[in-house]
C-alpha cells in the first residue's frame, strides 16, 4: 500500500463552476471495457471546440504540461457517477485536485484511485488560480499532513474528511492493498463462503 501525504508539483487552472463528469468524459468514449488510454478522452468535446485557436483548453495549453495538481472551482464532477471522470484525469497525469467543492460520488471515486481532492475557500482557490495563471511553472505543494496547499510564498488551509485524510496518510486508501495484506484471511472467508466455495 502506498501513502499519499503529500503532492507537489505544477498546476493546471481550470475555472468554472458545476463541471460535470459528461464534460470531464463524454458519454460516447463510455463503451471501453478498459481504462486504457482515457487520458486521451478527458475534456474531449471542450479540447476540440478550442483547437487551433488563441486560447486552446487548459489540458492543450503547453504551459501547463506536465502538471499535477488542478485547481478547480465550485461543485466540479458533478453529474452522473462515471468513475470514468477521475480516471481520465489522473491517467492524464494529474495527482491531486484542490477546489471549493466536489460531488461526493466524484470525491468518493477518485478516494478509491488515490487521487486526493481536497477543499480550500473559494478566496484560496481564485489566489491559486490567479497564481498560476501568471506563473504557471510555479511551485505548487498540497500537504495532507499539515492540512495545507503552498504556491510560492503563498499558504492556505484545506480540508477533506478526516477518515479520508488518514486513509491517505496510512495508505488505507488503496482497498486492493489491503487486502492482498491480509490475503490468509480473505481466503478463510472464501472457504466459509458457500457461493465461492461451493461449486
Amino acid at each position: 500500500m502506498s501513502a499519499i501525504p503529500r503532492v507537489e508539483g505544477t498546476a493546471l487552472p481550470l475555472t468554472g463552476d458545476d463541471i460535470d463528469t459528461d464534460r470531464i468524459v463524454p458519454a460516447r468514449f463510455l463503451v471501453s471495457v478498459t481504462f486504457e488510454g482515457f487520458e486521451k478522452h478527458v475534456f474531449a468535446d471542450e479540447r476540440a471546440a478550442r483547437k487551433g485557436s488563441a486560447s486552446p483548453h487548459p489540458f492543450d495549453d503547453l504551459r501547463y504540461a506536465g502538471s499535477s495538481i488542478l485547481i478547480v472551482n465550485r461543485n466540479f464532477g458533478c453529474g452522473s457517477s462515471r468513475e470514468h471522470a477521475p480516471q481520465a484525469i489522473q491517467r492524464w497525469g494529474i495527482k491531486a485536485v484542490v477546489g471549493e467543492s466536489f460531488s461526493e460520488i466524484f470525491f468518493g471515486n477518485s478516494m478509491a484511485l488515490g487521487l486526493p481532492c481536497v477543499v480550500a475557500a473559494p478566496d484560496t482557490v481564485r489566489a491559486l488560480q490567479e497564481a498560476v495563471l501568471r506563473e504557471p511553472k510555479l511551485p505548487v505543494k498540497v500537504d495532507l499532513d499539515s492540512k495545507t496547499v503552498r504556491a510560492g510564498s503563498f499558504t492556505a488551509p484545506i480540508s477533506l474528511p478526516d477518515a479520508a485524510r488518514q486513509a491517505f496518510l496510512s495508505g488505507g486508501w488503496d482497498a486492493t492493498g489491503l487486502l492482498m495484506e491480509r490475503y490468509e484471511e480473505v481466503e478463510a472467508v472464501a472457504r466459509k463462503l458457500p457461493y465461492v466455495s461451493g461449486f
